[in-house]
């Protein structure tokens, strides 16, 4: 029988006993109802092919992005000299921020499938934090505050803070930098599914409107460091052939730092949000 198991967070289960590429639709709507409550389901040791990965993605709505191999490894098999400055390792290394997937196009992502294929000795962990529980925890007139604001949310911004920008030929120059008007996105959400507000905040928002971009950006800071405290995070040590599941539309993820002289290969599937709750145009 699947077991449940609570992490010792807000959040999050480890999932045993289950093999995603031959689940009912019964179990398929208790695994549903389990991700709704917990909002990240971890699955130890599923190997799953990549094949398998999209089919189990594709159970909970139609894909943004069908399988992306989210590694500093060449297809050569040699690993990128840690100091390269292309558009894959400046993303890699500006996903080690805060952030929810997707914020920056205009229809938010709903989740994510990710799974471990080869991890490094050391680092390189995953983290997670609770955009619910950090919400709750506000008091009750910074509640009412950040309830009536919004920001803008684009991965030109993100990455330039972090450091880095585009440039021409890039793995990773087209998807997310878009010619189109950042969105402007509320700072407080209800989840479409389960009705509980959450925050919405991460490296790729920015620019309050009606606050100079000190104090936006001194807000916006404030409330990541008030949600990014325990219980409300955790981190998961990867080990080769772990798959995960999390909801985008109430959690933040970054990766961790590694040696990344070292190898790491994930795969991530995206599922798209849907369009009447996760669209956002510009102001």
């Amino acid at each position: 029988m699947t077991t449940y198991t609570p992490i010792d967070a807000s959040f999050g289960a480890v999932v045993t006993d289950i093999d995603l590429c031959a689940l009912s639709d019964l179990e398929f709507a208790e695994l549903h109802a389990e991700w709704l409550n917990h909002a990240l389901l971890v699955f130890p040791g599923q190997f799953l092919t990549n094949d398998e990965q999209i089919a189990f993605a594709r159970r909970f709505g139609e894909l943004e992005l069908e399988l992306a191999a989210i590694s500093n490894v060449l297809r050569d098999g040699s690993v990128r000299a840690p100091e390269d400055s292309d558009g894959v390792i400046q993303i890699l290394k500006g996903n080690m921020d805060w952030h929810c997937d997707s914020t920056y196009m205009p229809v938010q992502a709903k989740g994510a499938v990710f799974t471990a294929h080869v991890v490094p000795d050391e680092g390189g962990e995953t983290g997670w934090a609770d955009l619910r529980a950090g919400f709750d925890h506000l008091h009750d007139d910074l509640k009412q505050q950040v309830s009536e604001l919004s920001a803008f949310h684009s991965l030109y911004h993100s990455q330039a803070k972090a450091g880095f920008s585009p440039k021409a030929g890039d793995g990773y120059r087209g998807y997310g930098f878009h010619d189109q008007k950042p969105p402007l996105r509320p700072l407080v959400k209800s989840h479409p599914e389960t009705g509980r507000k959450s925050l919405l905040i991460g490296r790729h928002a920015y620019g309050i409107p009606g606050m100079t971009p000190e104090a936006s950006e001194k807000l916006l800071d404030e409330l990541l460091q008030e949600v990014c405290q325990p219980p409300r995070v955790y981190h998961h040590r990867w080990r080769e052939g772990d798959a995960v599941l999390w909801d985008n539309r109430c959690l933040l993820h970054r990766a961790c730092p590694w040696n990344m002289a070292k190898p790491r290969v994930m795969y991530h599937s995206r599922i798209a949000g849907d369009q009447a709750s996760e669209f956002a145009g510009p102001e």
